[in-house]
């Protein structure tokens, strides 16, 4: 029996792994991304393009004619599997390799753009990501550009949240430890999005671990799963292999399993759970 009661933030990121939804196993086939009108009828996104409010069909197809016009109020939802590049390139994100993931998500981000204002896309959160490969790059003219086309996709929430994160990822190299921390702290408030506390308290573990506080890194690894575990399960995974590595420093090998054994689940086909399995290997 692995006893967890020596930290209850521990217990809880182990409780919301082994709760997390599976993801299609590499033999289950993903289904193509398709716009959902009102009507029911259907047509896949790499059939159309989105000019203002207009969706224009380039190819026939599934009783579509080629130059059809639709408007874009008239689609109810996206239906489909979530690109698999989306979670890879946010777990390389994650482990400080924002070339590699952008290099994933400009093309999902490109492919999925004629569904973003459309409920149910799967074009906001690869655009989201890719928001923040270009603020840990300093790319600060792609930040600009494309917070502005997340911000138009999503004009019902004014400022997009992301964009203030973006913000704290491009704060100079020479901005002092203490001053980076709070400016991702202030980005786990309440009143923000899940996801982006999780990214914030995330980026503020890796403050902390750089600075050598190493009990406030964990805690605020720990906070990712434990409080914002609705931000995503890579964000997750990656939470729990870093709290992991402090919790087998500290001797507290059960406790340690047990987040890798989560991190597995949750970084289910990226570098994560890959880097996870060679933890559980070398604890054995």
């Amino acid at each position: 029996m692995i006893s967890l009661s020596r930290n209850p933030l521990v217990r809880t990121a182990i409780f919301c792994g082994m709760a997390t939804v599976l993801p299609l196993s590499p033999t289950q086939a993903a289904d193509e991304a398709r716009i959902v009108f009102q009507n029911g009828r259907s047509i896949p996104i790499s059939a159309v393009s989105v000019q203002g409010d207009q969706i224009t069909v380039n190819q026939a197809t599934d009783g579509f004619n080629a130059g059809q016009k639709l408007p874009v109020l008239s689609a109810d939802h996206v239906y489909g599997d979530k690109p698999v590049q989306t979670d890879r390139a946010i777990a390389l994100l994650l482990s400080d390799k924002p070339g590699d993931a952008l290099a994933l998500l400009e093309p999902v981000v490109a492919s999925q753009q004629p569904s973003a204002k459309i409920p149910g896309n799967f074009w906001l959160e690869p655009a989201r990501a890719a928001l923040l490969g270009y603020a840990m790059t300093g790319d600060s003219a792609k930040v600009t550009s494309l917070g502005k086309e997340i911000a138009d996709a999503t004009p019902q929430q004014g400022a997009d949240p992301f964009a203030s994160l973006a913000k704290a990822l491009m704060l100079p190299k020479s901005t002092p430890d203490a001053d980076l921390e709070v400016a991702f702290k202030d980005l786990t408030t309440d009143n923000l999005p899940a996801a982006v506390c999780a990214y914030a308290s995330f980026f503020r573990g890796n403050v902390l671990k750089q600075a050598k506080k190493d009990a406030a890194a964990l805690e605020a690894y720990l906070f990712v799963p434990c409080l914002f575990p609705s931000g995503g399960r890579v964000l997750n995974a990656a939470a729990e292999l870093n709290a992991s590595e402090y919790l087998t420093a500290q001797g507290r090998r059960e406790e340690s399993l047990a987040l890798l054994n989560s991190c597995v689940i949750d970084g289910s086909g990226t570098l994560l759970a890959a880097e996870a399995n060679k933890r559980l290997e070398s604890l054995k």
